[in-house]
């Protein structure tokens, strides 16, 4: 596994909040403020990463407010806008019996009970009632309902799901 491969995605910098070096964080995460939970935070932008660490932060409207260690002005936070924050996979806290990181199903091949495979797992979206798995393969893409109705089995060791889905679904 590449160190890229071990830092995932948790959101990006959009913008700046008052004077004092404040940046607006957009989280990918569960609960807002989640990403405060990290001590240190990996940056990334077309091919340049820094270390970060936050040094107080607070869930606004919808939106992580964050000031960072040495980012102490408007100008050096504006910088910043646009870059990912990256927090390494062996920092998130185990999960549940039969819940899943998103980052941990992207990349699983999909078979279905027949045997056939249905592809690769790119993405996932969220609808509000239910997460879906996005696969990409051979027999085109796939979007299908991470629901048990759905989805038999997550075998992890495998990297595999089997799924009760047809290829003319």
């Amino acid at each position: 596994m590449t160190d890229t491969q071990q830092r995932v995605a948790m959101g990006y910098i959009k913008g700046v909040f008052g004077v004092k070096g404040w940046l607006k964080i957009a989280a990918n995460t569960e609960y807002t403020d989640s990403l405060l939970d990290y001590p240190e935070w990996q940056l990334s932008k077309d091919g340049h990463t820094l270390s970060v660490k936050p040094e107080a932060g607070k869930a606004a409207n919808g939106e992580l407010q964050v000031k960072l260690e040495g980012i102490d002005d408007r100008d050096t936070a504006f910088a910043l806008r646009g870059y990912t924050i990256e927090i390494p996979r062996a920092e998130f806290a185990p999960a549940e019996e039969d819940e899943y990181y998103w980052a941990d199903l992207v990349g699983m091949t999909v078979v279905n009970r027949e045997g056939i495979t249905l592809g690769t797992v790119s993405n996932l979206m969220e609808t509000g009632a239910h997460d879906i798995l996005m696969i990409n393969g051979e027999h085109g893409q796939k979007l299908i309902p991470f629901v048990a109705h759905y989805i038999d089995n997550v075998d992890s060791g495998n990297n595999t799901i089997t799924a009760d889905w047809g290829l003319d679904y």
